[in-house]
């Protein structure tokens, strides 16, 4: 199976001058966990994902290392997120992006999503132009309903 028979050709997008706010409620609203990010023609220059987002709320591995966190302090960050939600996409989403073209081996998507530990890859053509979005769901089930039809 190829990534072409499997990916989403229909693919929610954000641009870079965006709302964190606005992506945040098109992943809720939608139920999905991150949107590429793109330019004019559809050129792919970034992701952003639930996890950019809340990443900046929690507390890193220097914070635990400079000592025990207060009962309150963890509340004052849940106080951040509106702060957050006013950025916009370019100050946190992801730079560098990993693709696939819509010709690769499914589980070479695959692959590349575990080894980068990715839920889901970009699908692209010439180099940066987005044409879909995979994720390991897809793949699951792809793989599994190919299986069962034997």
């Amino acid at each position: 199976m190829l990534v072409k028979d499997v990916m989403t050709r229909d693919v929610r997008t954000a641009k870079k001058e965006d709302s964190v706010r606005s992506v945040a409620a098109v992943i809720c609203t939608n139920k999905i966990s991150g949107l590429p990010v793109v330019e004019e023609g559809n050129k792919l220059v970034g992701l952003i994902s639930e996890k950019d987002i809340l990443n900046c709320l929690l507390p890193g591995y220097r914070t635990f290392l400079q000592g025990p966190l207060k009962q309150g302090d963890f509340e004052a960050m849940e106080e951040s997120y509106q702060g957050i939600l006013s950025k916009r996409v370019e100050d946190l989403m992801t730079h560098r992006v990993f693709s696939v073209s819509p010709n690769d081996p499914l589980l070479l998507a695959a692959s590349q999503m575990d080894l980068h530990r990715f839920r889901r890859i970009p699908v692209v053509e010439d180099g940066d132009h987005l044409v879909g979005i995979i994720s390991l769901g897809d793949i699951h089930k792809a793989i599994f309903k190919h299986e069962l039809a034997r």
